[in-house]
């Protein structure tokens, strides 16, 4: 058996630190932690795998922007014979404060156009979701600038420690505990 976690974000380098972009710095985080293989192009996406507590791991970063994202998730899904449940993706989420975590199971887009694309793709909403929260800049037009926008200078306080402690708990993850890792998060992660 193997499971296939996806972050999502932008390939361009210039959104590197985007607030969008914090799947891909999630994933990443995992896949260094955890001594993966190098990332390659695969999939429409930069793919590597790696071993976490004995479960094969295959991560994925979609290179299509994040409104094509599910293309490179069920072109990867297809070619293992993956299905929604093996699925878990990375990605910011507006409506939770800076710096926390929530792990769900399905669930609509709420405007992700990541998630909207993966829906689309794959033909279910059901596949796992780490939300990594972003917090909500106040009022609905300024959400573009917001998402779009790099983390602030004070944002690393919290941010490095966080993806730290995502990569630290991810075999809480392949276990199959998602509680045990929301926990171990907000344990362990400083609150902005």
């Amino acid at each position: 058996m193997a499971l296939l976690w996806v972050g999502l974000g932008n390939p361009e380098p210039k959104m590197a630190m985007n607030r969008h972009n914090v799947g891909f710095m999630a994933i990443d985080a995992i896949a260094d932690r955890h001594g993966f293989q190098p990332w390659r192009k695969h999939f429409k996406g930069l793919f590597c795998e790696g071993r976490i507590d004995g479960e094969r791991i295959f991560a994925l970063k979609p290179l299509t922007y994040m409104n094509l994202s599910g293309e490179s998730v069920q072109d990867a899904a297809a070619f293992y014979k993956l299905t929604a449940d093996d699925i878990t993706v990375f990605h910011d989420e507006l409506d939770l404060a800076p710096g926390r975590v929530r792990v769900k199971k399905g669930g609509g887009a709420a405007g992700h156009n990541g998630l909207r694309s993966m829906d689309r793709m794959l033909g279910t909403p059901n596949y796992w979701r780490v939300r990594l929260g972003i917090g909500h800049p106040g009022a609905k037009e300024l959400v573009h600038n917001h998402v779009l926008g790099n983390f602030a200078k004070d944002d690393m306080t919290w941010l490095g420690p966080l993806l730290d402690e995502v990569a630290d708990a991810a075999s809480l993850l392949a276990r199959g505990t998602p509680e045990a890792f929301m926990t171990r998060v907000a344990l362990h992660a400083p609150a902005p």
